[in-house]
């Protein structure tokens, strides 16, 4: 009988200890830290922006002369501002260059609005100044009656003496300003003569919905340069031009002649204008002509407001 009390003796002191075991405290993860270092991950994965302005994202489609063509450009500008070794290997979503880096810039001339006082320089390079004094500096003398008497009779009677010249010194000189003159600005775009590019009627306008005028000719006809410029492009690399010529004329200015038989000039040839720069065809045209743009900027201009009447 005492056997068996200590067997259960023994089996509740068992449960109780069982009982009053502690059990230790599920973990707890501190997920804000987790949160923060995630959330800097992907803020360092983020592609910075860019300006739009002076750049350009490649879309499908796009070659890189069609994009120097739509940014006034050259190509090669484009290639050497962007360092590609392959202007033909251009990527979707890729950010170009196409407006050249900022220089340094020059120190502005200031010119003067109001007289300004110019004073020589001595031997030394330093500034001679020259002081306040009228006349030499006065002797000392012993006080006395007759002494007194001969310097007020001086003070009244003496007349003023200029101050002495100093040897190699000139004296001060106002010089007034110039007025500016009131001339009528003519900026370098509005400067430019031009002339029609080819001869025969006009089929095509940019009111139509073109991007210039198209003029039907013969095949062969003269193309001319519309005004004297530079060679900026040519050949046949932007589709639906076909023989292509680019001339630019001014930062902004630049003119296009498309769907050429023949090219006669080379890229960075200076053209005159009235020159003969490509013989009228029908490359990447159902029918022959012409079509020319001015384009501003890279942009589309009407060439009839700029073209002198017929």
């Amino acid at each position: 009988m005492k056997k068996n009390r200590f067997v259960w003796l023994g089996l509740t002191l068992s449960l109780l200890a069982g009982c009053s075991t502690t059990h230790a405290p599920a973990p707890v993860v501190d997920r804000t830290s987790t949160m923060a270092v995630t959330s800097s991950v992907d803020a360092s994965k983020v592609v910075p922006k860019v300006d739009g302005k002076g750049f350009y994202t490649v879309k499908k489609g796009d070659t890189l002369y069609r994009i120097a063509l739509e940014s006034g450009q050259s190509y090669r500008d484009i290639v050497a501002w962007n360092s590609l070794t392959n202007p033909n290997d251009i990527k979707v979503d890729q950010v170009l260059r196409v407006a050249p880096p900022e220089g340094v810039q020059t120190a502005a001339v200031v010119t003067p609005t109001s007289g300004i006082e110019v004073r020589p320089l001595g031997a030394s390079g330093q500034a001679i100044s020259v002081g306040n004094k009228t006349g030499p500096r006065g002797d000392k003398r012993a006080y006395s009656e007759s002494n007194l008497a001969e310097l007020e009779k001086s003070d009244t009677q003496a007349p003023a003496q200029p101050a002495p010249a100093m040897a190699g010194v000139t004296p001060p000189v106002r010089v007034e300003a110039e007025k500016p003159v009131a001339v009528a600005a003519v900026s370098e775009d509005e400067a430019i003569s031009w002339l029609w590019p080819a001869e025969g009627k006009v089929i095509g306008t940019f009111e139509g919905g073109k991007k210039g005028v198209d003029i039907a000719g013969k095949l062969g006809q003269p193309v001319l340069a519309a005004a004297s410029g530079k060679v900026m492009y040519a050949g046949s690399g932007i589709r639906g031009y076909g023989n292509l010529v680019i001339v630019k004329h001014t930062n902004n200015l630049l003119s296009a002649y498309a769907h050429n038989k023949t090219i006669l000039v080379k890229e960075g040839q200076a053209v005159s204008k009235g020159q003969k720069i490509a013989e009228m065809g029908d490359s990447d045209s159902d029918s022959i002509k012409l079509h020319f743009e001015i384009r501003q900027q890279g942009k589309p201009v009407d060439p009839s407001k700029y073209l002198p009447p017929r």
